[in-house]
């Protein structure tokens, strides 16, 4: 049997839950707590297999409990509830501790998934959230992409070019030889994708390499 803590102070959302289980024989709401001080009490004397977390309490946010419930309870599986699909708040959630998250308007069967992901192990996060999470990465990796990454040196390099030294002068400053200076160079043109230092320097400036 997965006992279950329904920890949410609508009991709408409680009464929901439990008939949404009502038909599974193996798997029950064991308990309920609409504030985080009853949760704890309730955590106090029993354990729960999958605690279903409300993210918006009256006492306490949903990802202090969660944090709080680790603290002393590393065995539980940890679903957070929320009518909102934040990406920051999801992965707050994930990283204080939590094992899934699903939005108040899910399905039974999609309920059961969570509660059966969990056991095993993995994270669940229901299709919005999952999208909101990867589109997140999507924009980290655009950026990323669109943003040349540069070196310490090159860095130092492009800051001179915009002095207006040259590449002989930039050699005597740096304590590098011509050659070594023009390679740098070359590189620079390469990761911002310019034929010319003019470009380099307009691109460097929009991506707020130099001022």
């Amino acid at each position: 049997m997965v006992n279950i803590l329904v920890i949410d102070d609508h009991p709408l959302v409680t009464d929901g839950i439990k008939t949404m289980l009502g038909a599974h024989a193996e798997i029950a709401v064991a308990s309920s707590a609409k504030t985080a001080k009853e949760a704890l009490a309730l955590l106090e004397n029993a354990f729960y297999e999958v605690i279903l977390l409300d993210i918006s309490l009256p006492d306490m946010d949903g990802l202090t409990l969660c944090a709080e419930i680790r603290k002393s309870n590393k065995q539980s599986k940890i679903i957070g509830l929320s009518s909102a699909d934040e990406t920051g708040i999801i992965t707050q959630f994930l990283q204080r501790g939590g094992n899934g998250y699903l939005l108040k308007n899910m399905e039974r069967h999609e309920l059961l998934e969570a509660i059966e992901q969990v056991q095993s192990g993995k994270i669940y996060l229901c299709k919005a959230a999952n999208e909101k999470v990867l589109e997140q990465y999507r924009n980290i990796d655009a950026a990323t992409q669109l943003t040349p990454v540069l070196t310490r040196r090159e860095t130092e390099i492009l800051q001179l070019l915009n002095e207006g030294l040259t590449g002989p002068q930039i050699a005597k400053q740096l304590f590098l030889s011509p050659l070594t200076v023009e390679t740098h160079r070359k590189n620079l043109m390469q990761k911002f994708n310019v034929n010319n230092v003019q470009m380099l320097l307009k691109l460097a400036r929009q991506h707020r390499f130099i001022e």
